[in-house]
């Protein structure tokens, strides 16, 4: 699945994407683009930090909504989007109960 469509919602996709993007399809690279996904963050305005902060929150509620038609593939889909979420921002925007215990 492209899931520049779901990062994007109705806006222009981001350049950011293009590195986040292959994560979301191979979990296994995630610690390979922390620190370059980081880089671009840091690089940002504050209007385009919160686009990326909802397009990783769409991620997350994609994952939840998906979740039955394969648990394995949201967990990492929804991991490495928390992942980058906080490393960027030092929080979650949405924490389930389950999620902080």
């Amino acid at each position: 699945m492209d899931y520049t469509a779901v990062l994007a919602g109705r806006e222009e996709p981001l350049e950011i994407y293009k590195i986040i993007g292959p994560a979301l399809e191979n979990v296994r690279i995630l610690p390979d683009i922390v620190e370059p996904v980081y880089r671009e963050a840091s690089r940002m305005d504050d209007e385009t930090l919160d686009r990326l902060r909802f397009a990783l929150v769409r991620i997350q509620i994609h994952a939840d909504i998906h979740r039955n038609e394969d648990l394995e593939r949201a967990q990492q889909i929804k991991y490495v989007a928390q992942v980058l979420e906080k490393i960027i921002y030092g929080s979650l925007m949405i924490v389930h109960e389950t999620d902080s215990e």
